[in-house]
């Protein structure tokens, strides 16, 4: 079908013009044209490629805790920069956070909307969601000017699940949406994983819950590309990976400076608890992190908590 231009309206975004891609059109996405439910139609900002059939989805909490955003980067990253593409849903938090990472990596990324393409939301992600267009798709199956209703984002969430070889769950509470896509995923034929989370966590309960169900564990990127690996049909890019606490060989370590880095990991850590643990005095921790700081090594974050750079 030709590509037709939504007219702005008060509170919409200003959008470019858009493609309508039906089941027959042979840019309908291959894995969701075979679920038993696809829709008949999909609004499409950008462009959908062959090669984003190799796709993995990363759903999780709006209220991502600091360890959820940077394992959903860290996994979002590694995952682009082997060529897969990265679907998620466009919510702040952990799907956000996964689309960023996708495109900081010089990925492919897809969000999936639960309203019209002209509508602005979440508000503030009109940029955002500039970037994914320009360096993938965003798709809904809702006509321009559908407002984001409650109801609409488990029907979008099938599209989530439908568009990729498995779906990674990050954080979510009990009654997460994340969870209905990880649902749907397993009802579709498709891998689910489950990232595990400090048991006096909320948004760990869900993850735990599948985990408890028989979804695969995932701590490394490792994880997910030994499961999806008999489903590709091309080569992995290449990516090295490092072991959480690796270093770089250049870098010289006084040996206060590795008892501190030995009792740290990437969980923020206060400066007290760090002090307790290295069984060295607080202002000697304190100018140790700060050198640690400056060797790039360590990050400090609002409360005198501090966390390994990566």
């Amino acid at each position: 079908m030709k590509p037709s231009v939504l007219k702005a309206q008060e509170g919409n975004i200003v959008a470019q013009a858009h493609t309508t891609l039906d089941l027959a059109d042979k840019r309908y996405p291959e894995l969701l044209r075979a679920i038993h439910d696809p829709p008949a139609v999909l609004y499409c900002d950008g462009s959908v490629e062959p090669g984003d059939r190799q796709a993995v989805a990363i759903v999780g909490s709006r209220r991502a805790t600091p360890y959820g955003l940077r394992i959903t980067e860290t996994l979002a990253g590694e995952l682009s920069a082997l060529g897969f593409t990265i679907v998620s849903g466009f919510a702040r938090g952990i799907d956000a956070a996964a689309h960023r990472a996708s495109l900081a990596a010089g990925g492919r990324t897809i969000a999936v909307l639960g309203c019209g393409l002209d509508v602005d939301y979440p508000p503030g992600h009109a940029r955002l969601r500039e970037e994914i267009a320009g360096s993938g798709a965003v798709l809904t199956e809702f006509e321009p000017g559908t407002p984001p209703r409650a109801p609409n984002f488990p029907r979008r969430n099938r599209i989530i699940s439908g568009l990729a070889l498995g779906a990674v769950v990050v954080e979510a509470a009990e009654d997460s949406g994340s969870l209905i896509t990880a649902r749907l995923a397993l009802e579709q034929g498709r891998e689910v994983f489950a990232v595990p989370g400090p048991i006096d966590v909320p948004t760990s309960r869900g993850p735990h819950g599948l985990l408890k169900q028989g979804a695969k564990l995932v701590e490394t990127v490792d994880d997910i590309v030994e499961e999806l690996l008999p489903q590709l049909d091309r080569p992995l890019q290449t990516l090295k990976t490092e072991p959480i606490a690796a270093l770089p060989e250049h870098v010289a370590l006084s040996p206060s400076e590795r008892t501190v880095l030995d009792v740290m990991s990437r969980d923020p850590l206060h400066l007290d608890d760090l002090t307790e643990r290295s069984r060295l005095t607080t202002p000697a921790v304190a100018a140790i992190l700060l050198g640690l700081e400056l060797k790039a090594l360590v990050k400090q974050l609002p409360g005198q908590r501090y966390c390994l750079a990566r």
